[in-house]
């Protein structure tokens, strides 16, 4: 009897020194977030993990690391520090980090029917590179040309352009009604171009004339650009245009200008300032006798676990918390993003779900040019172009030769 309750103080001592865990103490998981404390996705980032301990008493300890956290992430994953969950770019997830470090997700997203809550060109794009799901879509991301409906009702817009020829005569309606028809930000320019050359080439012959040039020989390069000086020679940029970001894009904002090509943040960034605009999505439209039209940029914020967490089952099922249903809609509404759950819905921009549903030929951003070693000085030469530098579209293909 003495050495049995002499065996019971003993272990009332140790777990009052916390020498043992308690069976029932809470789970805990940490996530590095690449919001700051107070933004809008921060919040109901904030809420959702306040509502999943309440729920399943796993508490989600947040780190808001900022815009900068994907400079953090390797040395991170190389100490294994205690980080359960990150967010970054899904590109970067997939093709910069350890992979040995990244957990692989197929099962669970299997088991957790993740595909019907989800893009499949997202989630395709990501097993194309690594072999297997290694990243959750958190904000998904299309690029186009972003107008504003109200603009175009204005100049008496009714049906929208699906080719370029159809597009010019938009933007000379838009100047007819007073209205300028595109904004472009310096910081920018590479991606309106590219999007412009991958109309008429496809992402094949971009990378073909990344890789041996010949940009002058190449009489569908040399038109996309002369397509460029022509919209600047018919006045279609907004006053300024080529300006410091965010200048031109808070034009359409001011109802200065219509359209823009951006992908879809575009929007929010101008919302946050003059107050939700009246937007529109329209897919870039093709060139007579070019590539498909049916490519669309695609990108994403996504959430990927470490392969060391001791939690990854309850990580995952944050995750899943987060990115479906109610917090997904609640993060759609509050931040102005496309839903990461196609179930959800998008007001502010109705036709983006469908777009991503639909889209089986992704675009990244400027993929086939940005690992061209000059790719810098190429950026310097679209912004150039678009601020007139050029006469001839060959002249500008001549100067892009030059840095070969």
């Amino acid at each position: 009897m003495k050495k049995l309750l002499s065996m019971i103080l003993v272990a009332v001592m140790v777990l009052a020194l916390g020498g043992y865990a308690l069976a029932d103490d809470p789970v805990e998981i940490t996530f590095w977030s690449m919001w700051n404390e107070g933004e809008p996705q921060a919040t109901v980032i904030a809420e959702a993990a306040e509502a999943y301990e309440a729920e399943t008493g796993v508490r989600v300890n947040i780190e808001w690391r900022g815009r900068d956290l994907n400079t953090q992430i390797q040395a991170a994953l190389d100490a294994e520090d205690a980080v359960d969950i990150f967010e970054d770019d899904y590109n970067r997830i997939s093709n910069t980090y350890d992979k040995e470090k990244i957990l692989d997700l197929t099962e669970m997203a299997e088991a957790a029917g993740y595909a019907d809550h989800s893009y499949a060109v997202l989630n395709d794009q990501v097993v194309s590179w690594v072999g297997y799901l290694n990243s959750i879509v958190e904000q998904p991301q299309v690029g186009g040309i972003f107008y504003n409906r109200d603009a175009f009702e204005a100049a008496g817009i009714e049906e929208l352009p699906t080719t370029w020829a159809e597009l010019l005569d938009v933007c000379a309606k838009l100047k007819d009604a007073d209205i300028a028809p595109f904004a472009q930000d310096s910081a920018y320019t590479n991606f309106t171009f590219y999007y412009h050359l991958v109309r008429y080439l496809g992402e094949d012959g971009i990378a073909e004339l990344r890789d041996n040039g010949g940009w002058a020989d190449n009489e569908k390069a040399v038109q996309a650009a002369q397509d460029i000086i022509d919209l600047i020679d018919k006045g279609y940029l907004v006053d300024g245009a080529p300006d410091e970001y965010p200048a031109s894009q808070n034009k359409v904002g001011t109802g200065e200008a219509a359209m823009v090509v951006c992908a879809n943040y575009v929007t929010a960034e101008v919302d946050n300032v003059f107050g939700p605009q009246n937007w529109g999505l329209i897919n870039y439209p093709a060139m007579e006798g070019g590539a498909s039209p049916d490519s669309c940029y695609v990108g994403a914020n996504s959430l990927a676990i470490t392969s060391y967490s001791e939690h990854p089952q309850e990580a995952f099922d944050f995750i899943m918390f987060l990115v479906t249903e109610d917090y997904d809609q609640k993060m759609a509404d509050t931040a102005g993003q496309i839903p990461a759950d196609p179930h959800n819905t998008c007001d502010y921009l109705p036709t983006a779900v469908d777009t991503l549903k639909n889209t089986t030929a992704p675009m990244g951003w400027c993929t086939s040019l940005n690992t061209h070693p000059a790719w810098g000085d190429m950026k310097t030469l679209f912004t150039e172009l678009f601020e007139g530098k050029y006469e001839t579209g060959a002249d500008f293909c001549a100067a892009m030769d030059a840095l070969y």
